[in-house]
């Protein structure tokens, strides 16, 4: 009895562990964070009402597609991750999976993700492949290349707010795309504070693995946090377009203005003091800005 209940455990335990590698593989955070604006955008679509069922299937979908591109980039990176303190710990790096099974796993949800997305429409799985392809194949070998991957990287980045605006397409007869291109254009401008502040904190370790991620081939540099406020200043009038194309109403315009001028407030004080603590500051304010935008755009939905 006590032999088996040994079994037991430790077949629960190597399960667990499993679930959590898997976890890892997609960058479970990174991905939800993707995928809320995906569905955000989705919803604040013209005709589109909340319904639980197309919410979870647009999730799943999505969750898919960015699983499938993270698990790619992974893979690709498995040498550069195990360079790093910060992603060491991951699955292929680690060892603990091999790669051929993590692409049996990017294949197949890729695969399945695109087939979900087809259903809401073939403009939702096309953009979604291409966007799967940016990152997983151009972005992630150009990061060691030049700075430009930035560039490159803020495309996908963008494009699940476009592909969440088309997925309403497969039941909204007038297939408008502007209101899909304002929402890129608000979390495209907002990649370039964030990451670079991401870059800033940890410079060191991507130094160390190759990759080429701020403005200045000097690291973090007064060239890099002016480009910062540069990018978060620009955040400023595109904040106003959801409320110009009818998007949104005017309470989230007002939103979208204070959160763009505390992103502005923090890129500046990152431009003066040059050190750590603020471009971490710039980071977590970008995470918090995202979800903030994106909620008081559909709170006041049009």
């Amino acid at each position: 009895m006590q032999e088996k209940n040994t079994i037991n455990n430790s077949t629960s335990f190597v399960l667990a562990s499993k679930v959590k590698d898997y976890f890892l593989l997609i960058k479970f955070t990174l991905s939800f964070m993707v995928v809320f604006s995906t569905v955000i955008s989705y919803l604040l679509a013209p005709n589109i009402r909340f319904d639980l069922i197309s919410v979870l299937l647009l999730f799943a979908g999505g969750m898919l597609v960015t699983g499938s591109a993270n698990t790619i980039n992974q893979i690709l990176e498995k040498d550069t991750d195990a360079m790093m303190k910060r992603t060491a710990v991951r699955p292929v790096a680690s060892g603990r999976m091999s790669a051929k099974e993590a692409w049996v796993f990017a294949a197949v949800s890729g695969m399945l993700g695109l087939y979900i997305m087809y259903l809401f429409s073939i403009e939702a799985a096309c953009l979604s492949l291409l966007s799967l392809v940016l990152y997983g194949f151009i972005y992630t070998p150009l990061k060691k290349v030049n700075s430009v991957a930035v560039l490159v990287g803020a495309i996908p980045g963008a494009l699940p707010c476009l592909i969440g605006w088309v997925a309403s397409f497969g039941d909204n007869v007038d297939k408008n795309w502007t209101g899909g291109w304002v929402l890129f254009l608000i979390q495209f401008l907002w990649q370039f504070p964030h990451f670079w502040a991401i870059a800033w904190v940890a410079h060191k370790d991507y130094s160390t693995a190759g990759f080429k991620l701020l403005p200045s081939d000097k690291g973090p540099t007064k060239f890099t946090a002016i480009q910062t406020i540069v990018y978060s200043t620009l955040m400023i009038p595109v904040g106003l377009l959801p409320y110009i194309y009818q998007i949104s109403g005017m309470v989230s315009m007002w939103i979208l203005l204070a959160c763009n001028l505390f992103m502005v407030y923090t890129s500046v004080v990152l431009f003066i003091k040059m050190d750590v603590p603020s471009a971490r500051r710039v980071m977590f304010s970008s995470y918090f800005y995202l979800m903030i935008v994106f909620l008081s755009l559909y709170a006041n939905k049009a």
